[in-house]
């Protein structure tokens, strides 16, 4: 199958291949660190407590068998660019649009929580004050129109500002851990008069405190705070040599699972017991206030801003590639698909970032910055969890239709089909699992309107033209 946004290197409607190895393994540790980590981990410690960890191991396993299932469709074939090239071929194109299209609101929606947590965090530093509705608003588009400008210039200039961002993140985390076991190994006592130690994990009502409805509560936010890591598949396009960058790049997630999330959220709950982390602060910035730190906290949130910004612009970046791939499919206005004289697809990334800026009204409309970021994390997630599922179902047609390539390739997914089934069967009870909140489930209840939105945008308006574009 031939696909017409296949174009050789070098020609003028084509995405180039600017990434180096060392971009794409920074942007995939910066897609495994995200906003739902350094914003979210405190809301889930309270509704999990130590359990988290668990959470966080069994979803990050979940995560890095779609990405093995991904890397090897991706490499079976070197002209499928993204989700939409391998959907459209094995599923079928519906599953392209479909894919390609939500996709690009998944990311939307995530830039507008990154707005939200955004203004959260910088009321910090105006004296802990909220920010009116139109203060929110301003903010907001300041930071929508910094990053676009960044995404504009070149793709090579995107790869080093993740580079950088995603440093940032890595050495805030790594010096979390350093003075975390500092503070445990000292016996450090912390403002609450509790003693830092590896006990308190499991002497407050041990590792399930609140039970298995508080396990299963926590899952809503671990779920969205490894949404993006699947980033790497997107920029699999743009980076030399594929075949050797992609598969040490996915191989080397778990790894990165275990320290950012795991080892990091352990040292959490052992300085402070999980009963005492407030849900409303990140337990990052918590744990260097409490060691005494000069100027903690003023750290620590410039490097929860700095993730939030890290987490927009691979948004925008995604967005604006996910519309260039539709338009070359004929699957969106064919705008889209026109690349700037600096290989970017600068339509799309306007369409996007209009789109963005229409988030940052919702201001107006859910001031409070915490439920506004529930909501737009919950529905984020719906639509990833989406995502994978037809990743999964690609690769369960990939075995059917393709066996010869899956017995030549050399990045094969363990476990196979059966893996599939176990990842597609336990994301559907993650959907569950979310309609138990009520918080949550204000956002499932929405969810469906998007696929009706999809049906009609298909059928009416981009079947005819799609299939007519295919002759």
């Amino acid at each position: 199958m031939s696909y017409p946004h296949d174009l050789p290197q070098g020609d003028p409607e084509s995405l180039q291949r600017s990434l180096s190895n060392r971009h794409l393994q920074l942007i995939a540790i910066g897609g495994a660190i995200g906003t739902g980590l350094f914003m979210g981990s405190g809301k889930t410690i309270s509704l999990a407590g130590p359990s988290i960890l668990f959470i966080y191991m069994i979803i990050g396993l979940m995560v890095f068998l779609v990405m093995r299932a991904l890397g090897e469709l991706l490499l079976s074939n070197l002209q499928y660019k993204s989700f939409i090239d391998f959907s459209t071929d094995l599923i079928g194109p519906w599953a392209g649009y479909f894919v390609g299209w939500t996709y690009w609101l998944c990311w939307i929606t995530i830039g507008i929580a990154d707005l939200s947590a955004i203004i959260y965090y910088l009321q910090f530093f105006n004296g802990g004050q909220e920010f009116s509705p139109t203060e929110g608003a301003l903010i907001s588009i300041a930071a929508i129109l910094f990053i676009m400008g960044l995404n504009l210039v070149t793709v090579r200039l995107f790869g080093e500002m993740e580079f950088w961002f995603a440093m940032v993140k890595i050495t805030a985390i790594i010096v979390l851990i350093l003075v975390g076991f500092w503070m445990i190994f000292t016996g450090f006592t912390t403002d609450a008069g509790t003693v830092a130690q590896f006990s308190n994990l499991w002497s407050n009502g041990g590792f399930f405190p609140t039970g298995f409805d508080g396990f299963l509560a926590g899952f809503q936010i671990a779920i969205f705070a490894f949404v993006g890591v699947e980033l790497v598949g997107t920029t699999a396009a743009e980076t030399h040599d594929p075949e050797r960058n992609l598969p040490k790049a996915v191989n080397s997630i778990p790894i990165r699972i275990i320290i950012f999330y795991v080892l990091a959220l352990f040292i959490v709950m052992s300085v402070t017991p999980w009963n005492q982390i407030d849900p409303k602060v990140s337990p990052f910035v918590n744990l260097f206030s409490q060691a005494g730190i000069a100027a903690a906290a003023i750290i620590m949130n410039l490097v929860v801003l700095s993730s939030v910004m890290s987490s927009m612009n691979s948004g925008v970046f995604s967005t604006s590639r996910m519309l260039f791939g539709l338009a070359k499919d004929h699957q969106a206005p064919q705008g889209f698909g026109k690349l700037s004289k600096s290989a970017v697809p600068a339509n799309a990334l306007y369409f996007s970032t209009v789109c963005l800026l229409a988030g940052a009204g919702l201001q107006y409309l859910v001031p409070n910055t915490v439920e506004a970021f529930t909501l737009a994390t919950t529905l984020s997630t719906i639509l990833f969890i989406c995502v994978w599922i037809i990743i999964m179902w690609s690769y369960i047609n990939y075995r059917k239709q393709r066996p010869e390539l899956h017995a030549a390739s050399t990045f094969k997914l363990p476990g196979g089909v059966f893996t599939c089934w176990v990842v597609i069967i336990f994301f559907i009870g993650t959907v569950y699992i979310l309609s138990l909140e009520a918080d949550t489930f204000k956002a499932l209840k929405v969810s469906p309107l998007w696929l009706v939105i999809l049906a009609i945008g298909y059928y009416v308006f981009y079947k005819p033209k799609y299939l007519k574009g295919r002759k």
